[in-house]
């Protein structure tokens, strides 16, 4: 008899979901991660009263009422709107694009004028069938509003011209003829009160969950694999495979984060500079994030910033992002044949399916996972 029924590597949201999941239906489950702390990247901690994002900024929003209603079980969400703010060489837009973005770039008033505008330049660009991320950004919001708020900051998060990226990369970006600052096109939307990692906390919260951190899974696999009837993977899927197809690439981000003796530093939660020469892609301030603030954050006397700085993946490095071109995506092809080859492991999540998740998607997957096994 093995110790466990499933033993899940990665105590992110995929694997704390597929755990409790498991848990409930009665199942002994074993969670291994190699962090000092449960949720993964949506890890939070307090610093100052203040809730920091730890690996960068993580808002949840959906509208998938079965998942919303989830994670409603393990947290209650404030009522948090991404309205975040591109700063280019000093001069300030309304992201997502919008009415207050049109008159602010070009000085027009209606949405009929703006629709105007991009059309113009979308032909004057001859633009028809959008090849890439740079023809797809001028088709949506025309030359202007791209080369000011999207050429420069695009290049900084992907370490590529923009030529070179994909065009579906930038297809759920949200243009809108309205005054509607609200970033997503979401139902439900809102931060946990308390953190993420509380809510993560509370899903593996389970008397037939055991959980081991600060314990890499692959310097001892097979005594790890030996305890379980299933494993479920969330880490990189190359790294499983000890790389023998190659590398796939991933983006990864290195965070500057400063405690400041004042209440308000920028007055928004993000702020993305969107110029190719400011080093950083965004600044986030971290207690703009929660509901309530006094207008000034006079209730909190100090603030918490984080510059984020976009890097190429190294070992050793924390993955964050998929790099989706057509090269890794054959390579993840190659080794989701290996995946798929392995009769007891399953492979979940952003790093084990290789695939750019939102929270949301990612706790979607793990449900209907759950479902399928």
């Amino acid at each position: 008899m093995k110790k466990y029924d499933v033993l899940v590597i990665g105590a992110g949201l995929y694997g704390a979901v597929y755990a409790r999941e498991m848990a409930d239906q009665g199942k002994m489950v074993h969670v291994i991660d190699k962090r000092p702390s449960v949720g993964g990247n949506v890890y939070t901690e307090e610093v100052e009263g203040i809730q920091v994002h730890k690996y960068g900024a993580h808002i949840f929003h959906t509208n998938d009422r079965e998942v919303w209603e989830y994670v409603n079980k393990y947290a209650e969400f404030n009522r948090f709107t991404n309205s975040p703010v591109a700063n280019y060489k000093g001069e300030l837009y309304s992201l997502p694009f919008n009415m207050y973005t049109f008159n602010k770039m070009w000085g027009v008033v209606t949405p009929q004028e703006a629709a105007a505008r991009i059309e113009e330049q979308r032909r004057e660009a001859g633009i028809t069938e959008p090849k890439n991320l740079e023809e797809q950004a001028i088709s949506l919001v025309g030359t202007d509003i791209y080369e000011k708020l999207i050429k420069g900051y695009t290049q900084k998060q992907w370490g590529r011209e923009c030529r070179d990226l994909p065009a579906f990369i930038i297809k759920r970006l949200p243009v809108r003829l309205t005054f509607d600052n609200n970033y997503f096109n979401a139902l439900f939307q809102g931060i946990p009160i308390g953190g993420y990692t509380k809510m993560v906390e509370n899903i593996l919260d389970h008397v037939s969950i055991e959980i081991t951190l600060n314990t890499d899974y692959l310097e001892d696999r097979e005594r790890w694999n030996g305890e379980a009837e299933r494993v479920v993977y969330t880490g990189p899927i190359d790294a499983y495979f000890d790389y023998r197809l190659g590398n796939l690439e991933y983006r990864s981000v290195r965070f500057e984060n400063e405690l400041l003796d004042m209440p308000n530093f920028q007055g928004n939660a993000a702020v993305n500079y969107t110029d190719a020469e400011t080093p950083w892609t965004r600044i986030i301030e971290h207690k703009w994030f929660e509901f309530g603030r006094d207008a000034e954050g006079n209730d909190l006397p100090r603030t918490v910033i984080s510059r984020e700085y976009s890097s190429e993946w190294k070992p050793g490095d924390e993955p964050y992002y998929p790099v989706n071109d057509e090269k890794n995506g054959q390579l993840y092809q190659e080794y989701k044949k290996l995946a798929d080859a392995e009769d007891k492991v399953i492979f979940g999540g952003r790093l084990g399916e290789y695939k750019y998740y939102d929270m949301d998607q990612v706790i979607a997957a793990a449900l209907k996972k759950v479902r399928e096994k």
